[in-house]
């Protein structure tokens, strides 16, 4: 295990203090990043991936949001193997997230 799991109140912390600190991706379907997600996510699937991987900062921190942050644990050990230095799952996905206050 590459990644590390992240809770949604800590994400949410860093976003308000420094936004560009950390790059956040949500692999939902379309559908359901259309319906909603965290402000600052960029959606990335498998056909987009690979652009993904060519532009994205490595050094940055990267959170990988799922539905209920289960298959964001995968994908996070997946992008830790594509170089990125820092890798995480954000617990409880964005169904936690929507949760909060």
């Amino acid at each position: 295990m590459a990644y590390t799991c992240l809770s949604c109140e800590t994400l949410k912390a860093t976003l308000i203090a420094n936004p560009d600190s950390v790059t956040v991706i949500d692999i939902r379907d379309q559908g359901s990043f259309d319906a909603g997600h965290i402000g600052s996510a960029r959606h990335v699937d498998n056909s987009s991936v690979d652009a993904f991987l060519l532009q994205a900062d490595k050094l940055k921190p990267l959170i990988v949001c799922c539905y209920r942050g289960i298959s964001s644990q995968g994908a996070a050990d997946y992008f830790n193997e594509q170089g990125f230095q820092s890798t995480y799952s954000l617990d409880g996905g964005y169904e936690q997230w929507k949760l909060l206050p």
